[in-house]
């Protein structure tokens, strides 16, 4: 094994406690023989997810040498109260323990910077590796063969059963649902996410009719992977965004019948064809769907953009978003969006809740009519959030997962992690709370003149009479807590640490194997260095007056099989987005570590 920086790992600690232990506090001497992957995540994170389920084939294959730790670290205030850790554990199916960490405080032990982060810790408590992003499981399952063979020659590796304690099994007839759509005989179709199930309700959206799918992760005619949107068909069939499967399926409710029309079952990575025949294309994410201008829309959460899906070719193709995370309005093709994961379509407008910069946007078609053009009605940006009515420009959200369209033109918003339903009105610029005391609404259809609530941590539909007052609540404004890095005004160094994995290299067959973006909100924080390039380290230049903001870092880099006896090596992309808080003032670094993969020697 190569040489590694001999670091102690610090303690594990969070004032939330643990999860799926059996009730008993981990320290790190009780895991100290085993190898332990430290996974820091928070439930809002798409990327998160996907890592969740990157380790599930890790986690069961060295089951007896590898224990994964979930430290959940919160970006928004609802994610810090212990009850909504213990529901997106059940949620997510995690089944390994988790450290509730609201105050951030191993977080900041580890000086992790983003989600999600890996850190593998020896058997016998050292530090050997940090990986921020996706794509890593591979690489950490070959230093996890290593660790087992050098620990075994040591004899330092201890083998057993792990500190894990499955919670216990609650009964209801829907568990987390997502998602619903209501059926032209009046019903509803909901997706029962955490069981891997459509449910077909009665129209008093309660009695259970009939369940869809086995109930098991799968792609099969009989099984989804974490459904999520739902959307009506002209020809009455529903589209299904079939999330964990990154497919969309077709379910016929007359036949039963479940067909696959877009998407590999593999994730969508850079460099990936972003157009083509539906089957061929890669997608990542889906969370929402909407019909609208004879296409099918899909909200695409994992890489920030919306898609389309056409039926009459058999055809998907991106068409707004970058794949930069953030809040970015203007020509479809330049715009930015961060996890959208609600769609509702209502005449010239598509709504889209966009999760992560807690905001109302829309799509509309641009002045050509060729084209589309994408605007905000609410919310400023990844950092910001609460629970603020009054004029759009000044009110705020706290991640809203899904949008309905009113019949009065305005739109009702799924405000998830303030519990509540909100309006936004389009023609006074306002915005007001129709319902509050929601638990984690996801998403809502109108019945009628009521409109019925996916209450996801309730576990039901709830419906509500449309008020024709706005319910009032105490304005409340929140920023994301991360601690701010200090950085020297001037020039600032910024490297991007990555590693390949052992027995890889960059793979540069082709050209550059690795990509760098900058940019920094306000803009004016940087008066050089924003843009593209292929190398993974750059010289910034910080602007005179502007004392705080936040750096946008995105990277990649792409490794292959060194071995020249295999013909043809396996490939693995490694990426991760960051927003460095940074505050300048004299003493501060003059340089800034980002490790991708692998340890910053500074």
């Amino acid at each position: 094994m190569a040489s590694r920086a001999r670091v102690r790992a610090p303690e594990l600690i969070g004032k939330g406690g643990w999860l799926n232990t059996g009730d008993k506090e981990l320290t790190l001497s009780d895991l100290r023989g085993r190898i332990v992957v430290l996974d820091f995540w928070t439930f809002c994170c798409v990327n998160c997810l996907h890592v969740l389920d990157e380790l599930r084939a890790l986690e069961e294959r060295h089951r007896d040498t590898v224990v994964i730790i979930g430290v959940h670290s919160p970006k928004f205030v609802h994610e810090a109260e212990h009850q909504a850790v213990v529901d997106a554990v059940e949620r997510y199916e995690v089944e390994h323990p988790v450290l509730d960490d609201p105050e951030l405080a191993t977080w900041k032990q580890y000086a992790v910077r983003a989600w999600p982060t890996l850190v593998v810790i020896d058997p016998e408590g050292y530090v050997v590796a940090q990986h921020a992003g996706e794509g890593h499981a591979h690489a950490i399952e070959k230093l996890v063969e290593e660790l087992e063979a050098a620990h075994t020659a040591k004899g330092t590796l201890r083998r057993g059963d792990g500190p894990y304690v499955p919670p216990e099994p609650v009964a209801t007839d829907l568990r987390f649902p997502g998602k619903a759509v209501r059926l032209p005989h009046g019903g509803f179709l909901v997706s029962d996410t955490t069981r891997h199930q459509l449910v077909e309700l009665a129209a008093d959206g309660e009695q259970v009719l009939r369940r869809i799918g086995s109930g098991e992760r799968g792609l099969t005619p009989d099984s989804f992977n974490e459904p999520q949107g739902l959307a009506l068909l002209p020809d009455g069939r529903v589209a299904v965004a079939d999330t964990v499967n990154h497919a969309l399926r077709v379910f016929d409710p007359e036949s039963g019948t479940l067909e696959t029309v877009a998407g590999t079952g593999t994730q969508w990575w850079q460099g990936s064809p972003t157009s083509g025949p539906a089957r061929e294309v890669a997608l990542s994410s889906p969370w929402d769907l909407a019909w609208w201008r004879d296409r099918l829309w899909i909200a695409m959460a994992g890489v920030h953009q919306l898609w389309t899906y056409d039926p009459a070719t058999g055809t998907v193709e991106v068409a707004a978003g970058t794949t930069n995370e953030g809040l970015v309005d203007g020509p479809a093709a330049e715009a930015w969006f961060a996890q959208p994961s609600g769609l509702a379509a209502s005449g010239e407008r598509l709504w889209v809740a966009d999760s992560e910069t807690s905001a109302v946007r829309w799509v509309e078609p641009d002045e050509s009519g060729d084209g589309y053009v994408v605007r905000t009605a609410a919310g400023t940006g990844l950092f910001d959030f609460g629970h603020r009515d009054g004029p759009a420009g000044q009110a705020l959200l706290q991640h809203p997962l899904g949008v309905t369209a009113l019949p009065d033109g305005s739109v009702a918003v799924a405000d998830t992690y303030n519990h509540a339903l909100r309006r936004y009105d389009p023609v006074s610029g306002e915005v007001t709370t129709l319902a509050t005391d929601l638990r984690e609404p996801s998403a809502a259809v109108l019945a009628g003149d009521d409109i019925v609530v996916v209450e996801s941590a309730r576990h039901r539909l709830t419906r509500l009479r449309l008020p024709e007052e706005a319910v009032r609540v105490e304005a409340v404004a929140h920023h994301t807590r991360r601690a701010a890095t200090a950085v020297a005004p001037g020039a600032l160094r910024l490297e991007v640490v990555f590693q390949a994995p052992a027995g890889q290299k960059l793979d540069t067959r082709y050209g550059p194997s690795t990509r760098l973006l900058v940019s920094a909100t306000p803009p004016e924080l940087l008066a050089a260095g924003a843009g593209a390039g292929t190398d993974l380290a750059r010289d910034l230049v910080l602007a005179d007056g502007v004392t705080e903001g936040v750096l946008h870092v995105s990277a990649m880099a792409a490794s292959c099989d060194d071995a020249p006896d295999i013909e043809y090596p396996a490939c693995h992309v490694h990426q991760q987005d960051w927003g460095v808080p940074v505050e300048v003032s004299e003493g501060g670094a003059a340089r800034l570590g980002l490790v991708l993969a692998g340890l910053d020697a500074e």
